[in-house]
């Protein structure tokens, strides 16, 4: 397994590296944007909960039907071009949104978003992880997990600039798509080039080959979006008003944007697989001891602080590790499958939280988080040091 050799000099290893970073931080923009206001659009016109959710688990279908495919479609067409037609499809899709009136038709749509996007991060990540030094990664890793979490923290921000209604949010939403095309047209020659995958080694055998990492994105994309749900909400049930409950994740977002880069220095100076432990662990205790804050304000707050700051973790050493195992079109193929379970984990998180809370109303939520984090740690220590091993 080859891929192009990735640009010698240090300069021409940064600037492909900014540039894809800075492509999927637009992408993730939008994205951010996107998802709250298609929830209001489909409210205003009458739509259901039910209504809504499907919609929005849409995207996270696409991404599983969709991923498993980018790295033999890549290694056919090419990651630049393939990337920049998942920006372009991403505009139209945005675009669509705003021009088709029936809301059945919002369906396939976001599918197309959804396939859009997967595209977009398997690419960039794989563009990313190749290009890394490997006495670097986890900083770099941790770069790029610090830059996404800040398109993410902006795209509401840009909504409320926007508003909610008209086409502008849509317009603007597509501009940010077609912006994130800049960096590929200038420094796109920087992107690797991926063999065709050999036959047995899809995702399924990525998924078997390197559990621990794979399953760091599925943990952190079930919690990750869980928590958004419904520690708020645990708030509010523990005697906290829903202004200052709703302001719970972003405590969270505010310890993920500081802590990346120095996880990810520490993931470059010490064994990966011990420090998913020990997050797994840590986090797992972090969320037993949520109703320990007894509804007290502060504290609630400073752990959530704490406790974001640590568990996205698994996101940016989970690929770090990805990147010190494999290369080429192996290494295209397990991010591939690190995609899909975090989206996978998206889908799963919130209703096995929401069934927590409902057998032990409120603490079932956060018991259920360190449920989850706990058996990763389990998992990932059973591993032994065999996973270390390519």
């Amino acid at each position: 397994m080859t891929s192009a050799a990735a640009p010698s000099p240090t300069s021409d290893r940064t600037r492909g590296i900014v540039a894809a970073i800075a492509c999927i931080t637009l992408a993730g923009v939008s994205l951010a944007l996107s998802v709250p206001l298609l929830a209001f659009a489909m409210e205003a016109r009458g739509a259901s909960g039910s209504f809504i959710g499907a919609n929005t688990a849409m995207g996270g279908i696409a991404v599983l039907v969709a991923t498993p495919l980018i790295p033999r479609v890549a290694s056919m067409i090419g990651v630049r071009p393939l990337l920049f037609a998942a920006l372009v499809l991403g505009a139209a899709t945005m675009i669509g949104f705003a021009l088709v009136d029936p809301l059945w038709a919002w369906f396939p749509l976001r599918f197309l978003l959804g396939v859009s996007l997967g595209a977009m991060f398997v690419l960039s990540e794989f563009w990313i992880t190749s290009l890394a030094p490997p006495q670097s990664r986890g900083l770099v890793m941790g770069a790029y997990v610090t830059a996404l979490s800040l398109g993410f923290a902006a795209g509401p921000a840009v909504l409320v600039a926007t508003g909610t209604t008209g086409l502008l949010p849509y317009l603007v939403g597509a501009a940010l798509f077609v912006v994130a095309v800049a960096p590929i047209l200038v420094f796109g020659a920087t992107a690797p080039n991926i063999d065709p995958p050999q036959p047995g080694r899809g995702v399924l055998f990525f998924l078997r080959l390197a559990p621990v990492a794979t399953l760091a994105g599925f943990t952190f994309g079930a919690i990750e979006t869980g928590a958004f749900t419904f520690l708020p909400l645990y708030g509010v049930r523990t005697g906290l008003d829903a202004d200052t409950a709703a302001l719970i994740g972003s405590a969270v977002a505010l310890g993920n944007v500081v802590s990346q880069i120095p996880l990810g220095l520490l993931s470059d100076r010490m064994d990966r697989r011990r420090l998913l432990i020990l997050i797994g662990a840590g986090c797992a205790l972090g969320a037993a001891a949520i109703p320990l804050t007894n509804g007290s304000v502060v504290a609630y707050f400073a752990l959530a602080t704490v406790w974001g700051s640590v568990i996205s973790g698994l996101y940016t050493v989970g690929l770090a590790m990805l990147g010190e195992r494999f290369t080429g079109v192996d290494l295209a193929t397990a991010n591939a499958a690190f995609v899909m379970m975090y989206a996978s984990g998206m889908l799963v998180g919130p209703p096995a939280l929401g069934v927590g809370m409902d057998l032990w109303n409120p603490h079932g939520a956060p018991a259920m988080i360190a449920l989850m984090l706990g058996a990763y740690a389990i998992l990932a220590a059973s591993r032994g040091k065999a996973v270390a091993q390519p």
